[in-house]
C-alpha cells in the first residue's frame, strides 16, 4: 500500500475489504514442536491415521484437541499410505463348452426388484443351458441357502440331477 501511495483506509475500501482483516494477526502460538512430533508419530506408523497419532500425542501430552490433530495432520500433507493390491497372477482364461444335451449344465441367476410399494423381493432363475428352458423359479423375499438347497433338490427330483451347476 505505501508503494503505490495509497492509504491503508483508501486501500481497503478499493478492494472492498474491512480494515479488521487487513490489521488482522494470528495470535495462535507457533506448533513447530507439535508437527515435528506428528510427522515423527506418522513416519513411525505408517498406517495411522490422524485419530489414532492423536492417541499417541495425548499419551505425550502435547495436545488436547482432535480438531487440532487433524488440521495439523492436513496442513502437513499427512495421509494413510494405502496398501498395494497384490493383483493374482494372470491365468488363461478358458470360454465353457457349449452343452450337447439337456440336463449337461444349468445356470442360476439371482435378480432383485421393488414391488410399487416399495417391498423389495427376489428371485432365483435357474436355466438350462442347451434348450434354455428354466426348470424353475424360487421367488420369495428372502432367499437363504438352506431354502436354496431344498427347492434344487426339489428340481433334481422332477428333472434329475444336472452334471455341472
Amino acid at each position: 500500500m505505501s508503494e503505490k501511495g495509497l492509504s491503508q483506509r483508501r486501500a481497503c475500501r478499493l478492494v472492498g475489504l474491512s480494515r479488521a482483516v487487513a490489521r488482522y494477526a494470528s495470535r495462535r502460538p507457533p506448533d513447530t514442536a507439535l508437527r515435528h512430533r506428528l510427522r515423527e508419530l506418522a513416519g513411525q506408523h505408517k498406517r495411522y491415521g490422524y485419530l489414532r497419532l492423536h492417541v499417541l500425542l495425548r499419551r505425550e501430552d502435547l495436545v488436547i484437541n482432535a480438531k487440532r490433530t487433524y488440521r495439523l495432520y492436513k496442513e502437513e500433507g499427512l495421509t494413510v499410505r494405502t496398501k498395494k493390491r497384490r493383483r493374482l497372477p494372470g491365468r488363461e482364461r478358458v470360454p465353457l463348452a457349449a452343452p450337447e444335451r439337456r440336463n449337461q449344465r444349468w445356470s442360476l441367476d439371482f435378480v432383485s426388484d421393488s414391488l410399487c410399494w416399495g417391498r423389495r423381493f427376489r428371485v432365483l432363475n435357474i436355466v438350462d443351458d442347451f434348450s434354455r428352458e428354466s426348470p424353475g423359479q424360487l421367488i420369495d423375499v428372502s432367499i437363504s441357502g438352506d431354502r436354496m438347497a431344498r427347492f434344487l433338490d426339489r428340481l433334481a427330483e422332477f428333472h434329475g440331477l444336472p452334471e455341472e451347476i
